[in-house]
């Protein structure tokens, strides 16, 4: 008499009910930035004096050892102007914690880009949202496109390894697939392009940037002919609606199964595009710190269970898509079980709902600016400190 096999589940079952720890952790390390980009997810400018200091840091990097955490995407606002950021980046990978880390360029002179090529343990992508400058720097402000590529050409003449070009998909860019690639082939980088969501500043100018229909199109097949190339981080997996094989990645929603956010001041989301109350599942700074949140919270542990299709279980491309994304839903006031308001099959209508009710952005670090579309005008601050996004507390 022979036992019955046992069916052995797939590796999206695994991660469909969560992992003991997260594959994909995108921790933020300040508010901080240089910058005023109009779709900052973060809605990123002045540095926030509560954030986790040094120390603080450090036993949040700890204990991502003891979980064996292989790596984080570390982000912002602009991650090198933290006074510690060399410190902590040099801790983490002492730590057995790799460190991938999003920047303007703004610190990566000739000398850093060769520390940074030295440095085992380390990747280095450079936001990059035009393949010209006048398209990047309407969204990015005026010199970003400037400063992104001496960034890039100074990682590129150190030699360092897989640098990458990061880039959000707008309507205004889609049209420029072949050129990106092109700047990243000639100075040696990856191409990293990712979806606009509507989450911080994004959520004010998603109707105007977000790519047309017939752009999602247009997308879907540039990745078809480039994907084995091309990394997007999981962020088109609602286009697998239009084509009988799924674009390379996931595929899956992960947001509190295998990936999350930490944010500046150590409050822990479901998923980096939704920073909003509703997904805060807790702090690293609570008893039991990061693990016990990861591990224990109740959002987390709802996110792991069973979930309804809702809307789209009478689409036969369901299986492909999965009903898109949970925090492009969320900010257009969408239901988290119907469509994508992108879904490619046209069934959701985002433009229907009262932009009275949308959700906000719990935090917003935009130093006062108005968020317009096209080239950012000259300030006055309204008080001395907000002429720094670095002003506030130190480091500590």
């Amino acid at each position: 008499m022979t036992a019955t096999a046992q069916r052995v589940p797939s590796l999206v079952e695994h991660f469909t009910s969560g992992l003991d720890a997260p594959i994909c952790l995108t921790w933020e390390w300040t508010y901080a930035c240089n910058l005023a980009c109009e779709h900052c997810l973060s809605s990123s400018g002045r540095r926030d004096p509560d954030e986790l200091g040094t120390e603080e840091m450090k036993a949040v990097i700890d204990e991502l050892q003891r979980m064996q955490v292989f790596y984080v995407n570390v982000g912002g606002g602009e991650p090198t102007v933290r006074p510690d950021f060399w410190e902590l980046l040099d801790y983490a990978v002492a730590h057995q914690v790799g460190v991938k880390f999003s920047t303007n360029g703004l610190r990566l002179d000739r000398d850093r880009a060769a520390r940074l090529a030295a440095t085992d343990y380390v990747d280095v992508q450079v936001s990059l949202d035009g393949a010209t400058r006048e398209v990047n720097d309407a969204v990015r402000g005026p010199g970003s496109y400037d400063m992104a590529m001496r960034a890039l050409e100074n990682l590129a003449e150190a030699g360092m390894p897989g640098a990458k070009i990061s880039v959000v998909m707008t309507r205004h860019n889609v049209g420029q697939l072949d050129e990106f690639k092109a700047i990243a082939d000639d100075l040696g980088a990856q191409l990293r392009i990712t979806r606009l969501r509507p989450s911080g500043r994004g959520a004010d100018v998603w109707h105007e940037l977000h790519p047309t229909a017939e752009q999602q199109h247009v997308l879907h097949r540039w990745l078809t002919e480039h994907g084995d190339s091309v990394l997007t981080g999981d962020s088109f997996f609602h286009l697998n609606a239009l084509g009988s094989s799924p674009l390379p990645g996931l595929n899956l929603c992960g947001a509190g199964r295998v990936v999350c956010l930490i944010d500046p001041v150590g409050d822990v989301y479901a998923c980096p595009f939704a920073i909003h109350d509703a997904f805060r599942a807790g702090s690293v700074r609570d008893a039991g710190g990061f693990a016990r949140v990861w591990r224990e919270s109740e959002l987390f542990t709802e996110l792991r269970g069973p979930s309804s299709a809702g809307a789209c279980a009478s689409c036969s491309a369901y299986d492909a898509c999965r009903g898109g994304c949970m925090a492009a839903k969320f900010f257009t006031g969408l239901p988290l079980d119907g469509p994508d308001p992108e879904c490619v099959r046209g069934g959701a209508d985002p433009s229907a709902v009262d932009p009275a009710v949308l959700p906000r952005p719990t935090q917003d670090h935009s130093r006062g600016r108005p968020v317009r579309l096209g080239m950012p005008s000259v300030r006055v601050p309204a008080k001395p400190c907000d002429s720094s996004p670095l002003s506030g507390a130190t480091w500590s």
